[in-house]
């Protein structure tokens, strides 16, 4: 029996320790080399992907309306590159310790988001796709020591889902799906916690209308909303990548909400200031935000007519009608 376990258990060891090694090796891996591969995978991923290499361009085009087309390529192709490290980073996070990740990462203004946590009032960050989005939430936790409450969409293909979700609470982060949240999250601040939210995507039935880059969108109004009934400030926080690959955690200090009188003027007005806020960081990183997302497709269906086209055939299939 002895000779049967020392058989078995030298495969269950190497096992675990390739793993390690891995980990290992992966944790290493030096900035300037994420940057370079990374880089060519988001180019190779630029001259395969075709229909979101058409959404990007459509979508720059639209939203700066004055740039060349030689502009919108070559703004596209970065675009796609930058991807291509963000996802590389995602996959070293996996392998980091939480001594690794505060290596990585500098911050400005930290400042503003230890003054606004001294008020106990609770305290709302809200942020977008921008930069290393993944990294800069689980690196605030690492740095802030208490957990922070994020809301999330929940991935449909279930195996991603629970990796991702595996990933997100390794330091301190407590993940709640977007669906049947508000009470959660009013909880978390009225005990003076923390609630993260990405911003800058919006399901058009839950969302206010406001104003994006000049046009007109949908925007979650549930920062605006819990800022009001919970009197606590909100921040934007965003994890850029500098020119020369840093990772940098801007903190920004609390917005200044504009009250109308009504709570329904002020949730919508004050949706539109925290859109503006999101909007002036990605203005000044323009290529590293996620503009592979259909962001204008409510009010601007003509820009995403393949999109249009195959929700025409599904609602065929399905016995639905109605608008598109």
């Amino acid at each position: 029996m002895v000779c049967n376990i020392n058989k078995t258990n030298p495969v269950d060891a190497s096992g675990g320790d390739f793993g390690n090694k891995q980990k290992r090796f992966m944790a290493r891996i030096r900035r300037r080399h994420i940057l370079r591969i990374g880089s060519l995978l988001g180019q190779l991923a630029y001259y395969l992907d075709v229909p979101h290499r058409r959404i990007v361009r459509r979508n720059l085009a639209f939203a700066y309306p004055d740039w060349s087309l030689e502009k919108v390529k070559s703004s596209s192709r970065r675009i796609f590159q930058n991807l291509g490290i963000t996802f590389l980073e995602i996959l070293q996070l996996t392998a980091l310790s939480k001594e690794d990740l505060l290596k990585k990462i500098r911050v400005v203004g930290l400042e503003n988001l230890q003054s606004a946590l001294r008020s106990k009032k609770g305290l709302v960050l809200v942020s977008g796709h921008l930069g290393s989005w993944e990294m800069g939430l689980m690196y605030t936790c690492s740095i802030l020591e208490e957990p922070i409450l994020g809301v999330v969409k929940k991935i449909r293909f279930a195996p991603l889902n629970r990796r991702i979700h595996n990933l997100r609470t390794r330091f301190g982060l407590k993940i709640v799906y977007k669906k049947g949240a508000l009470p959660e999250m009013q909880q978390t601040l009225r005990r003076g916690g923390i609630v993260g939210l990405l911003v800058d995507q919006s399901r058009r039935l839950e969302g206010v209308e406001v104003t994006f880059f000049g046009h007109k969108v949908t925007a979650t109004p549930a920062a605006a909303f819990l800022a009001l009934r919970c009197k606590c400030p909100v921040l934007t926080i965003f994890c850029v990548r500098e020119a020369d690959g840093q990772l940098t955690l801007v903190v920004k200090p609390p917005l200044e909400f504009k009250p109308t009188g009504s709570l329904r003027s002020d949730v919508q007005a004050n949706t539109q200031v925290i859109t503006d806020a999101v909007e002036r960081m990605i203005r000044k990183y323009p290529e590293q935000w996620f503009w592979v997302h259909k962001r204008w497709k409510k009010y601007y269906p003509h820009l995403y007519p393949e999109y249009q086209a195959r929700k025409k055939r599904r609602h065929k299939r399905t016995g639905r009608h109605g608008q598109i």
